[in-house]
């Protein structure tokens, strides 16, 4: 073990990666398909999962280590197995990999599941929009609320064309099993054109106190978000997950803090850059820095800071304790004294 590397002992759960197999593949739609992981018994506790949350998947490809998050499109209470549904993405090194070349039997690295788009705790109908995979994690939620609650929802779901739908069959017989609680509008753009805010406000016309879910590409959810807001929707009632990172601050010219960063047996100093997270910084001094989501919910990117101090602009995957113990999320810290250094595993 290099000398600047965080100790076995001391590394969280939630970074260590597990070798599971792939029990059977399901292909979906001619561009997505799920992997369902047989889970050993002595892990059953570490992969027990929430509906709507996610695993990372590490994978070498061509001469590189790679860190992706897939949301489970099974549900713990309905389904019991952990699925997975990635879709292919032009240029995608790891999801096209995935599509094309795993096969059942073949074992991947797993991390345990994480994050925080989950079913909460209330008793209001659910209103969901979602658009191409963003239907993973909210197909699994969905499924939870039915089986678990009383509790109606409405689901917006918008592809292409219906053919492109994940789960468009599952959904429509999910829907007749339940035509009293669960109401599911396929929203196809080649024949409506995108989702507006109009659309938005027709959707959830009607919803009273209900909870939303949004999930999909970036300029979608936006749109959501925004006609939720049109309507009145206050903060507390959105859940919005997103599978790329938000957009962070422009960085600006060095502020006069030192930042040292260890990885992999490796270490650089460089002057830090007004606005910038560690992970930039790391990725600035030419280190091959781990990250996933970079929306501070997966902890991919989890380094100890040992000297100094740096602040999180948002913390959705550590506890206090690893904060305590000086764990930060990189790609959402920044620098809070003259003199940080951050050490990764």
């Amino acid at each position: 073990m290099p000398s600047d590397a965080v100790p076995p002992d001391r590394v969280p759960e939630r970074l260590r990666y597990h070798p599971l197999r792939v029990r059977r593949i399901v292909e979906e739609t001619p561009e997505a398909r799920s992997l369902v992981f047989e889970v050993p018994s002595g892990l059953a506790g570490a992969f027990a999962y929430e509906a709507g949350q996610f695993v990372t998947i590490r994978v070498a490809r061509q001469g590189r280590t790679h860190l992706r998050s897939y949301s489970m499109s099974s549900a713990p209470e309905v389904d019991g197995e952990l699925r997975v549904t990635v879709k292919r993405v032009p240029g995608g090194l790891v999801s096209n990999w995935l599509n094309d070349a795993v096969g059942e039997g073949d074992v991947l690295d797993v991390a345990r599941p994480g994050g925080s788009f989950v079913l909460d705790r209330g008793g209001h109908d659910i209103v969901a929009f979602a658009a191409g995979s963003g239907i993973t994690p909210v197909f699994s939620i969905l499924k939870t609320a039915l089986a678990t609650t009383g509790r109606r929802v409405r689901l917006l779901y918008a592809n292409r064309a219906r053919e492109a739908a994940i789960f468009g069959d599952e959904l429509d017989a999910l829907a007749g099993r339940h035509p009293d609680r669960l109401a599911v509008e396929h929203h196809e753009d080649l024949a409506r054109g995108f989702v507006d805010r109009g659309t938005v406000a027709r959707h959830a016309a009607g919803a009273g106190d209900a909870a939303f879910y949004i999930c999909g590409p970036d300029g979608f959810m936006d749109v959501a978000e925004a006609g939720l807001r049109d309507l009145g929707v206050g903060q507390d009632r959105i859940r919005i997950e997103r599978f790329t990172p938000a957009e962070q601050p422009a960085t600006g010219p060095a502020d006069g803090i030192e930042v040292t960063v260890k990885l992999g047996g490796k270490t650089a100093t460089v002057a830090h850059r007004h606005n910038a997270t560690l992970l930039q910084t790391a990725r600035s001094a030419g280190l091959r820095a781990p990250s996933s989501c970079e929306a501070g919910t997966c902890a991919t990117c989890m380094a100890r800071v040992v000297q100094g101090r740096a602040v999180m602009r948002n913390n959705e995957a550590l506890t206090p304790d690893e904060v305590d113990e000086g764990w930060v999320l990189t790609c959402q810290a920044v620098p809070a004294s003259p003199v940080v250094e951050v050490v990764y595993e």
